[in-house]
C-alpha cells in the first residue's frame, strides 16, 4: 500500500474535520460538507484520527477514497479498543475487523498507527505476539508514549517486522528520532501543551531538514500536524511543504 515510488515526503494534518478552523483554515461560512474539497486545494495526506474512537464502516471508507484525487494518501489511526483496552491482547477478531473495514481505500491507503497508552509501560512478549499477528501487506507505524517503550529490543522487534517508530513531540517532550523501516511516521502534536501552539518557522525548517535527509536515504516520510488549535496545524503544515 502506499507510494510506489521511493523517497516520497507526504505532509498534512491529523484529521481534517474541525468546525474551529471555519474563519481560520477554512473560509468563513463553509459547511462541514465542504471541508475535505477545500482541504485538498493544500494537501495529499490525511491522517484519520476518528477510527481510533468509532471505527467507519466500508462503504465510509470507500466513500473517502472516491472523493480524493488517485495520489492522496489516508494514514490511519487503529482502534483505541485494540491498543487501549485490549493492549495488544487477543486482538486477532478486532483487527481482523479494522482491517476489513480500511481496505476500502485501496491504493490510497497508507501507514496503519498503533498508539499506545501512555499509562503502559513496555511489555516484550506482548509486543512481539501483536507483531506476529499483523499481515505484512501493510506498512505499520507504533507512538509509544510510555517512554518505557524507548528501547533497543523493541527497535529490533520493529525491525525485524518492518514497522516503523513513530516519531512524535508532545508536551515538550521529542521521543528518539530513530528509523527501524523504510519510511519514517512523525507526529508533531504542538511545541508546547497538547493540541495547542504554533512551531516556529526554525523548528520547521529542521524538520524539514531531516526529511530531505530520509528522502535522500530514499525512505518515504509521513508527517502530520495534530496542533489542531486555531487551525495551526493546517498552516504548519502549509509553511513545512513550502
Amino acid at each position: 500500500m502506499g507510494s510506489k515510488k521511493k523517497g516520497q515526503i507526504y505532509i498534512g494534518t491529523s484529521g481534517w474535520h474541525y468546525k474551529h478552523w471555519v474563519g481560520r483554515f477554512y473560509p468563513e461560512a463553509t459547511k462541514p460538507k465542504d471541508y475535505l474539497t477545500y482541504y485538498l486545494k493544500y494537501f495529499r495526506t490525511v491522517e484519520l484520527n476518528n477510527p481510533f474512537y468509532r471505527l467507519p464502516n466500508s462503504q465510509t471508507f470507500e466513500k473517502w477514497k472516491n472523493a480524493v484525487p488517485t495520489d492522496f494518501i489516508f494514514s490511519v489511526k487503529a482502534s483505541r479498543f485494540i491498543t487501549h483496552k485490549k493492549k495488544l491482547k487477543d486482538s486477532t477478531e478486532s483487527l481482523h475487523n479494522f482491517l476489513n473495514n480500511v481496505n476500502s481505500l485501496g491504493h490510497t491507503l497508507g501507514p496503519i498507527l498503533f498508539q499506545l497508552p501512555p499509562g503502559w509501560e513496555y511489555n516484550e512478549e506482548r509486543l512481539s505476539d501483536f507483531l506476529h499477528a499483523l499481515p505484512p501487506s501493510y506498512r505499520y507505524t507504533f507512538e509509544f508514549r510510555n517512554t518505557t517503550w524507548h528501547n533497543d529490543n523493541a527497535y529490533s522487534l520493529l525491525k525485524a517486522h518492518k514497522c516503523a517508530f513513530c516519531i512524535y513531540e508532545l508536551e515538550y517532550h521529542i521521543s528518539p528520532i530513530i528509523s527501524t523501516t523504510d519510511f519514517i511516521y512523525i507526529r508533531l502534536h504542538g511545541p508546547g501543551t497538547k493540541y495547542a501552539g504554533s512551531y516556529s518557522l526554525k523548528s520547521l525548517e529542521t524538520w524539514a531538514a531531516r526529511c530531505m535527509q530520509w528522502q535522500s536515504e530514499r525512505k518515504d516520510v509521513y508527517l502530520y500536524f495534530d496542533n489542531d488549535q486555531l487551525g495551526y496545524a493546517a498552516f504548519n503544515a502549509i509553511s513545512m511543504i513550502e
